[in-house]
Formats: structure tokens, C-alpha cells, sequence
């Protein structure tokens, strides 16, 4: 006779842990399409339920063709679900660039010209963007977290800042930081920030200064470096210094600054007890990147 699971889902929510550090958690990625789409969100926005089935194929070639993440994006409240056009933000993380323009259908995007910026001026009117984008993930169909923490915050937020510069996101990854954002063009991804320091992040961000609390890396590199990076962002902040969100060159643990000073950073790898991934999974060990020490090298 076959034993029956009588296990319960844990009751915790994960994003009220707080036992794993953020740096080095970041949604990794160079470029992205910031598509508004005021409908359902599934699970997995390419999972052919948002989408037709058909469509949704033909768009995952398309954006992988140009090596394209897509988050869908919309106003929160009644705003963001009445709209006339679909309003596009092409980012180029790797360039700190991004592009706005509006169609009139979701199929358009089909007709983009992805490989690099100023490509859809002409046909488009894609215009240059010249202020932070914040997208904060409201993802619920993902983690029931980004609808209890991301929807309040980016409902406050949209009162204290003009048009376009919050937007409610599908899933932005790490929703055991819930509310989870991520800050265009530069892609660094914050978690775990009240209405004041988001705030404080996105004002910093208009002045193209780094904001460290929060924090969890730069998306356009991967987890190592997004904790040595951080490291050395640290180091400086704490000793009076204003730093720019450009600028840093991470090769392996070494950081140039604009300025050629040149740092390296001791890292070790540690183990995490009682990681929730996600609302309802049991507590886990994960394993996070620290650093050690921060040193000038030249």
C-alpha cells in the first residue's frame, strides 16, 4: 500500500527569512524589451499563456537572436490596464543605453530591429532615455510575494515620480527579497527596500550616483563578480567617497575604477541554512559569494 504525503507546504513566506545576503543575487543579463502589457501575466510570460501559443514562439527567436531578456511591464492600478498603445523600452545594459517607443500591437515587436540602439528610430520614432527606469515585480502567478510587498511600493511610488519611471514587472528573480526591482539601464537589481529608500535609490539613480542599500549586484555580470563589485562600491562609500553607477571594470576579483586605481577582493564561498526559494518550499542550504577584504592593489 503506497504511503500517502501528508507533508504541509511551509507556511513561511519567503521573502520574510532574511537569512541569505543580497549580494551576488542579481537577474543576470545585457539587454532586455520592457514590453507593457496590461493582461494576464502566467507563470513564465513565454510559456505560451500570455501569449499564443504560436506568436510565443516566434517572439523567443526573435529575442534570442539579438540576446534579449523580456519583462513585461505595467502602471499599477486602473492606469495600467486601459491603454491606447504599447509602450516599449529597449535596454542595452551593457551600453548603459535605452530607447523608448509606443505600438500599437504586441505582433510589432516582431517587426523590431534588436541588434543594437538606433536601429528603429526611422520607422518606430524609438527616442533616447534619459532617465532611470525602475521596474518592480508584481509577479503573483511566480511568488505570491511580489503581490503582497511589489504592488504597494510601486502603487506609492508612481505619486512621487513622473510618468515612466515606475512600472509594475513580471518576474525580476529573487522574489525571496520581495519587494524585488530591478533599476534600467544599468541593471542592478535591489530587494528587501521600504517606500524611503526606494525612494533614496531612484533619486540617487537621476544623478547617476551608486546607492548601496539593498543592493544585490549588476546584472551584466555574474555572481562573483556582482559580490566583488559591490565590495569595492562599499569600501568607498564608507570612506566618504561619492561613486558613480558607471564606470566599474570587474575582471575576476580585481576592480578598475575610472580614476585607474585598481582593488582586489578576497572572496570565499559560504553555505546558507534555511534559504526559502519560493512561498511554500522547505528551508534549504544555498551557497552565497562573500568578501573578506577590500585592498587598494595600484
Amino acid at each position: 500500500m503506497t504511503a500517502l504525503n501528508t507533508a504541509r507546504p511551509n507556511p513561511v513566506r519567503c521573502s520574510d527569512t532574511g537569512v541569505e545576503p543580497l549580494p551576488g543575487t542579481a537577474k543576470t543579463g545585457d539587454r532586455f524589451v520592457l514590453l507593457e502589457h496590461p493582461g494576464a501575466w502566467s507563470r513564465d510570460v513565454l510559456d505560451g499563456d500570455t501569449f499564443a501559443p504560436e506568436f510565443t514562439g516566434r517572439l523567443k527567436k526573435h529575442l534570442k537572436a539579438s540576446g534579449m531578456g523580456l519583462q513585461l511591464i505595467r502602471k499599477p492600478g486602473r492606469e495600467g490596464r486601459q491603454i491606447t498603445g504599447h509602450t516599449v523600452y529597449l535596454v542595452f545594459s551593457d551600453q548603459q543605453v535605452m530607447e523608448r517607443l509606443v505600438l500599437d500591437s504586441v505582433e510589432q515587436i516582431m517587426d523590431l530591429d534588436l541588434s543594437a540602439p538606433g536601429q528603429n528610430d526611422a520607422e518606430f520614432g524609438a527616442r533616447p532615455v534619459a532617465h532611470p527606469v525602475l521596474l518592480i515585480c508584481t509577479h503573483a502567478k511566480r511568488d505570491v510575494c511580489c503581490a503582497l510587498k511589489g504592488r504597494p511600493l510601486a502603487a506609492e511610488l508612481v505619486a512621487d515620480f513622473p510618468s515612466d519611471y515606475v512600472w509594475e514587472s513580471s518576474h525580476t528573480k529573487g522574489h525571496r527579497f520581495a519587494p524585488s526591482m530591478m533599476l534600467m539601464p544599468w541593471n542592478y537589481s535591489f530587494g528587501q527596500l521600504n517606500r524611503e529608500a526606494t525612494t533614496d535609490m531612484l533619486m540617487a539613480a537621476q544623478k547617476g550616483e551608486f546607492f548601496l542599500p539593498g543592493n544585490r549586484g549588476r546584472g551584466t555580470v555574474d555572481a562573483r563578480s556582482q559580490v566583488v563589485e559591490l565590495a569595492v562600491a562599499g569600501h568607498l562609500i564608507s570612506r566618504g567617497e561619492t561613486v558613480g553607477l558607471s564606470g566599474f571594470q570587474v575582471d575576476g576579483t580585481q576592480v578598475r575604477l575610472p580614476d585607474g586605481r585598481v582593488f582586489e577582493v578576497e572572496v570565499s564561498q559560504e553555505d546558507v541554512d534555511g534559504v526559502i526559494s519560493s512561498c511554500g518550499d522547505a528551508p534549504k542550504v544555498a551557497k552565497s559569494w562573500v568578501a573578506t577584504a577590500v585592498t587598494l592593489s595600484s
